[in-house]
């Protein structure tokens, strides 16, 4: 078992166990904004995070491209991966592009307040380069591909051999390709984009994931051969304020 598991498992520890998932009415309202900032843990999290696989590597070669991909629903992943991409264009000189390829629950437009059109559904269909769906933030070297307009089944955008293609231009285009996926423990799309890419950072939410359904996803992964590259055990909530929080 790798590493990164094995932290995970602890965190689950040290936060008793992973518990039970949010009913639906709470996963609508984990996906309806992405604005409202977790507390300081989870953001000290995706920085260390971003800092330990693409800035400061040590002898290995940081990744040009990868998935972030949550377990279930409701685990913050979006927000992870959209909050990682900021994080990275503030300490590198080079251009990043973050992608939002979950076509199931699309978000990344309403964090970035950005219209939702010609996105990654289109451009994975489509023959223009696919830099041309990209658009900057101003005064950033960040770009985003918003998912782009999604029909009834959203991933017949996501043929692999055409998905391999385009995710090989936007590596080509950016020094750094990050990509939003939908949960694994409900949808493959994740493993289908992260046999694209360099490999997946696996985000655990700690009031949303099963233990047991963070151990199947794993399973999947490696059945799949597709590397974890990091994790992410996004505390999403307190059992005290977070005012209170803020001054431990």
């Amino acid at each position: 078992m790798s590493n990164n598991f094995e932290i995970l498992q602890k965190a689950g520890e040290s936060a008793g166990n992973f518990s039970s998932p949010p009913n639906p009415s709470q996963a609508g309202a984990a996906q309806s904004s992405l604005r409202p900032q977790p507390p300081l843990p989870a953001q000290g999290e995706v920085t260390k995070l971003v800092q330990r696989l693409f800035v400061l590597p040590g002898e290995a070669k940081a990744p040009g491209a990868v998935a972030f991909c949550g377990v279930a629903e409701g685990d913050g992943c979006s927000w992870v991966c959209a909050h990682a991409a900021e994080v990275l264009t503030s300490q590198v000189p080079g251009k990043v592009c973050v992608v939002d390829a979950n076509l199931r629950a699309p978000s990344l437009h309403r964090h970035f307040e950005m219209e939702n059109a010609h996105g990654f559904a289109e451009a994975a269909k489509s023959t223009r380069p696919i830099a041309e769906f990209a658009r900057r933030m101003a005064g950033s070297n960040l770009w985003l591909i918003t998912s782009g307009v999604v029909g009834r089944e959203p991933n017949g955008a996501l043929n692999p051999a055409r998905l391999r293609t385009r995710l090989a231009e936007l590596r080509a285009e950016f020094e750094f390709v990050l990509i939003d996926t939908p949960p694994l423990g409900m949808f493959n799309d994740g493993i289908l984009v992260g046999q694209a890419v360099d490999g997946v950072v696996l985000v655990v939410g700690s009031d949303s994931t099963r233990r047991e359904s963070a151990l199947i996803v794993k399973q999947s992964l490696d059945a799949a051969r597709v590397p974890m590259l990091g994790a992410v055990f996004n505390r999403r909530t307190y059992p005290i304020p977070e005012k209170l929080y803020r001054k431990l």
